[in-house]
This record gives structure tokens, sequence and C-alpha cells, in this order.
């Protein structure tokens, strides 16, 4: 995959479409956000209907992934009580989520972003945010070196 300097407004509204339409198929509402390399909010679309407590969370899934550069879904058994990162989810102002729906935008081998995803079961949010990542994937393949 050639290297995408920077994840821009256009490219995140195109997977926040594609997740949108993965939802829709499910016949679940989601939010969806992007965020930059940096966790810094590029965009969030929240479908009709999909509940208001899944802003704050799909918003807090792509921090988390960028913050900790691994999908979301990884963190439930590490941060489990016992788990070696117990507690990590007090840190941040608790911003880190423990559950699936966030997974981090890798362009040759560096994290350049996010997507996170919320409204569904961690399942369907997973589903969801992998429709986004495969948008992205397509258009870092088109990225001219």
């Amino acid at each position: 995959m050639k290297r995408v300097g920077t994840l821009t407004l256009e490219m995140a509204k195109e997977m926040i479409e594609h997740a949108e339409h993965e939802a829709r198929k499910i016949g679940v509402p989601m939010v969806v956000s992007v965020v930059d390399e940096g966790g810094n909010f590029i965009a969030c679309h929240r479908m009709d209907d999909a509940l208001l407590v899944s802003v704050d969370i799909a918003q807090n899934k792509a921090w988390t992934s960028v913050a900790l550069k691994m999908p979301t879904e990884k963190l439930a058994e590490a941060g489990a009580p016992g788990a070696e990162l117990y507690g990590i989810n007090t840190t941040n102002s608790g911003r880190v989520v423990l559950f699936g729906g966030g997974i981090p935008l890798f362009s040759d081998n560096k994290v350049v972003g996010a997507v996170g995803v919320s409204g569904g079961s961690v399942k369907e949010d997973i589903q969801v945010a992998q429709a986004a990542v495969k948008a992205f994937e397509k258009m870092a393949t088109q990225v001219k070196a």
C-alpha cells in the first residue's frame, strides 16, 4: 500500500458513506467517527435514530484506536480484572474504550487515523467499522507515490 500522508475530510466522508451503507444492510442506525493520527476530530455522522450516547462512544473508540495503535476489541481481554492493562479505561479522563468498534488506519505501517463506530452490538459495530477501513484501504491504494 502506498503512503497516505494525511487523512482528509474527503476520505473520511467516503469512509462514513461505506460504513453507513453497511449499517443500513444490517438494519442498525449507527454513529461513525473518523479522527486523524493525533486523535483530532475529522468527521462524525449520526444516522437517523442512532442512540445519542453513541456519539461520544464512537469518537472515543476512534481516539482509543489512535492513542493505543490497536483495535479497541483487543483491549477487552487486556483490560479485564487481573490482566496487564486492568484499569486503563479509567485513564485519559475515561476516554479509553475497552470493547470493539474502533479500528486504526495504517499506511506504510504507520497510524494515520482511526474510525470509531457505535450503535449496535459489539459485533455489528466492528462489522460497520471494517466497512470504513476497507474503503480507506481502497483509497490508499489509489494514492500516487
